[in-house]
């Protein structure tokens, strides 16, 4: 029996680990903020689960003064309701973090505030820079000192150095950007502006949402909707948004043609009610499952999802092959993402009561399971276990990606080539060990079904970096 086999059926668990989530909102009507951030933040609570945070300042206030308050743990575990009322502050930023640079650790928990000669800042940034060690280097060598071990904080320090020698704040954040390399979603809050950035290429996404007087960035429109707020626009890609008391202004100098938004935010990532760069990542699913459908056609009684992003996907399969599409498993919502979880013993002790299969659904049928991907194997095996256990008499097996053959370096924590099956063996060996009845990918050519016209990176599954890839990462490079 192989190694995979040899797992315990109810362990459920994944390589794959996911990005931040950044919000930010300038209340006009100078009205406190801090209960909108924290529901932002709760709606992007999906996008990391390791640490939270928001700093909130008044535009009208003493200045210098920042309020803050972060920890490691859930938005709901790390706020109070007394801890949130004590924010006061008309603008502010919030964090979720998943740690793909730097250490699990308070510290290095966002948004970083600084005071600085020109005053107070706070940031929070969602993605990797491939530059980071060498800028951090630079800035050693001439006198900086760093408090924690990710590379936001060298993004902090350049802001701050290059507004020495801007105008405005807003000029400062573009001659910052102008020297990092790599993905960014970034928001920027000082004493009087919120000013958000968005890498050249758009891996990363970012928002503007509007409510009444108050406007609002975010990772993703879910995160709007969670305060009543409309969305308005995507961020262009390379662009920067500068929000003050009475203008929103745009600087697009370094927006170009080229663009390559990250595929997996419509395959997994980004909530089934966001709507990303034009497309709805719901509708983007349904197509995702169609396509498979398409590709990957078999007789069967019953399609069913991988709770959560699986389930778009199983409708799409089920409406394209006229299958019918059940539900199988049972979630157990309190558990959360486990997978994202930084350490293996907090996994372990958490995937066990995560899903639970419904013998009465499939005791007797022939299941086709869709799940957005495979990265060590390990979690696909064990639900088809659990399904054959419970009576399944066929699962045959449908992902809504292709196989991950390389390594992310742009913000998405995918492990490295050893530790991904699909680099070490080939489909059918993968299906052997998996222990599924056949096995299906999505076809790389037909990703562009989910998305259209857009352009996107799917290096994980092709190796063709849209960009260089860093020779060393950060947190290797300064953990200590």
């Amino acid at each position: 029996m192989n190694n995979i086999q040899q797992q315990e059926v109810y362990e459920l668990e994944s390589g794959l680990k996911e990005e931040c989530g950044v919000f930010g909102i300038y209340d006009r009507d100078l009205s406190n903020i801090a209960q909108d951030v924290y529901y932002g933040l709760f709606a992007l609570q999906h996008r990391g689960q390791e640490s939270c945070g928001i700093a909130v300042t008044r535009t009208d206030g003493p200045k210098r003064k920042v309020d803050s308050f972060k920890g490691l743990g859930l938005v709901n575990d790390v706020f109070t309701e007394e801890s949130v009322e004590d924010l006061k502050g008309n603008i502010g930023v919030g964090h979720v973090r998943y740690s793909t640079s730097g250490a699990s650790r308070v510290e290095n928990a966002m948004p970083l505030v600084i005071n600085y000669v020109k005053g107070i800042m706070a940031i929070a940034h969602n993605g990797n820079l491939i530059n980071a060690v060498e800028l951090r280097k630079e800035l050693e060598y001439t006198g900086a000192i760093f408090q924690t071990t990710i590379d936001s904080e060298v993004i902090a320090y350049h802001i701050a150095r290059e507004r020495l020698n801007s105008r405005t704040v807003e000029e400062a954040v573009k001659r910052a950007c102008l020297k990092i390399k790599g993905a960014y979603g970034l928001i920027v809050m000082s004493q009087r502006k919120l000013i958000g950035a968005r890498d050249p290429l758009g891996i990363k996404p970012l928002c503007i949402g509007k409510r009444d007087h108050a406007f609002i960035l975010a990772s993703e429109s879910c995160a709007l909707s969670a305060i009543g707020a409309e969305f308005v626009r995507d961020v262009e890609p390379g662009e920067i948004v500068t929000i003050s008391a009475t203008t929103i202004t745009s600087d697009r100098t370094m927006v170009q043609k080229k663009r390559a938004r990250c595929i997996f935010e419509y395959i997994y990532f980004a909530r089934t009610d966001s709507v990303l760069d034009g497309v709805n990542v719901y509708e983007s699913r349904i197509l995702a499952g169609k396509a498979l459908a398409k590709s990957y056609p078999v007789d069967a009684d019953l399609v069913v999802g991988v709770p959560d992003s699986g389930i778009a996907a199983a409708k799409g399969y089920s409406e394209q092959s006229h299958i019918p599409y059940g539900i199988a498993f049972h979630k157990n919502s309190y558990v959360g993402r486990t997978f994202i979880k930084p350490k293996q013993s907090q996994r372990e002790s958490s995937v066990k009561i995560k899903l639970n299969v419904l013998e009465n659904v499939v005791k007797g049928k022939r299941i086709i399971m869709v799940d957005d991907s495979i990265v060590r194997g390990t979690t696909v095996a064990n639900i088809i276990k659990m399904l054959k256990a419970a009576g399944a008499k066929e699962v045959h097996v449908r992902i809504s990606s292709p196989p991950f053959l390389y390594p992310c370096y742009y913000g998405t924590d995918v492990p490295t080539n050893d530790q991904l099956i699909a680099h070490i063996h080939t489909k059918d060996e993968i299906q052997k060990m998996i222990d599924a009845d056949s096995l299906g990918y999505m076809e790389i050519e037909k990703l562009k079904e989910m998305v259209g016209d857009l352009q996107y990176c799917d290096a994980c599954f092709t190796g063709n970096y849209p960009m260089e890839v860093p020779t060393e990462d950060i947190s290797q490079a300064f953990e200590k």
